[in-house]
């Protein structure tokens, strides 16, 4: 059985190689997430129809990621819907070609070429976007847009549309459509504070937070001890008790690899984990009216297809993280409004936060009431 197994992985590896030697990395990429790469006769036809279509494309669209193809079973991301939505709802006018895996870079980097038009188009977090729309960083305001059905009503609201996105767009940016991937929860390391259900059990934790002064204020109001540590160093600082505990998503806890080193993860719903994918604005302002068209649409059935896949993407990290013994905990009512009432944004505290960021308290109530309205997008919580 070993040999077998063994002898299919060598046979993937060389139909890979193969595949992004004769010019098809992307055919390579489509090739392995289809999970045809055990077989020449399945991959040569896939690098064939990825030729064939990028032959007869206008227009080649590169769109990079900080995530590999198979991330979306845990972390809905979806690039390859995006890819296959674009270029079909284009006609095969674009093609586009997939840079997953931080290939290209991530977060501020991946902006950074997106709006220098190195490339066309990219995911990055949505607080990316906050140096050029400050309302933007209001989304890591606790319990304002925590919840998925919230964090939708926001983005995909009227205030939103005409307040946000005139900014990002002066900043040469066109918003292609917010991804929802759940909240941020409360994850304690192994060995740590055991479950946290109330503020109360979050006493003198170390919390790993990011840059975020609003996440920091946050931690601190509830009872914790903010401790700011580099993503790319958490899960040594989390090992060695460095910190005690993190805030991504069950999502992001998973494809990072932490499942070995968690006990408890408790679904607190205070801050969404929002990600977005950009396009260059003067890149999609060339195109012609009928590309630019498909190219909004084919983001909006992608945008669809993220919201149905939160809740399985969810199941599975949940179920893997559970193999490894990590238990989990949802909040009641009436646990929850513990949280809110600890480090909620009606508080005072947040009021320097509210007339900063959102130009006014008329202006930050304007959110506050795009948030709470049901919007045309159901999305499944925790």
């Amino acid at each position: 059985m070993t040999d077998d197994r063994n002898e299919l992985k060598s046979a993937e590896r060389r139909n890979f190689m193969k595949l992004a030697a004769t010019g098809g990395f992307t055919a390579a990429l489509v090739a392995g997430a289809a999970g045809t790469l055990w077989s020449t006769e399945a991959a040569a036809q896939t690098a064939n129809e990825e030729r064939d279509r990028e032959k007869a494309a206008d227009h080649i669209m590169t769109v990079a990621t900080a995530y590999v193809l198979g991330a979306s079973r845990s972390y809905p991301i979806m690039q390859l819907d995006l890819k296959e939505n674009i270029q079909n709802a284009t006609n095969g006018k674009i093609y586009v070609k997939l840079a997953p895996g931080g290939q290209l870079g991530a977060g501020g980097s991946l902006v950074q070429k997106v709006q220098g038009g190195t490339i066309q188009a990219a995911q990055h977090s949505l607080s990316n976007f906050a140096p050029f729309a400050s309302t933007v960083d209001l989304i890591n305001m606790p319990y304002l847009c925590g919840s998925n059905q919230r964090f939708t009503n926001l983005v995909n609201s009227d205030y939103w549309d005409a307040e946000v996105h005139p900014k990002v767009e002066a900043a040469g940016f066109k918003a292609l459509f917010y991804v929802n991937i759940d909240p941020r929860v409360v994850a304690v390391r192994k060995g740590g504070a055991g479950a946290v259900l109330s503020p109360s059990d979050l006493s003198g934790v170390k919390f790993r937070v990011p840059g975020s002064k609003m996440l920091q204020q946050y931690y601190r109001m509830v009872g914790a001890n903010p401790t700011p540590v580099a993503w790319g160093e958490t899960p040594s600082a989390i090992k060695q008790g460095v910190a005690d505990a993190l805030d991504p998503s069950v999502g992001a806890l998973y494809v990072f690899g932490f499942k070995d080193i968690l006990s408890h993860v408790t679904f607190t719903q205070a801050v969404p984990d929002s990600q977005v994918y950009s396009c260059n604005l003067e890149w999609f302002n060339s195109m012609p009216a009928d590309v630019q068209e498909g190219i909004m649409w084919g983001s909006e059935m992608t945008a669809h297809q993220n919201l149905s896949k939160v809740p399985s993407a969810r199941a599975f990290a949940m179920a893997e993280l559970s193999k490894a013994g990590v238990e989990f905990h949802s909040l009641s009512e009436d646990q929850l409004g513990e949280w809110k009432d600890a480090g909620g944004y009606q508080r005072s505290e947040w009021d320097p936060f509210k007339t900063e960021l959102a130009g006014s308290m008329d202006a930050f109530n304007k959110l506050e009431e795009a948030a709470s309205t049901q919007g045309k997008y159901y999305v499944h919580d925790a």
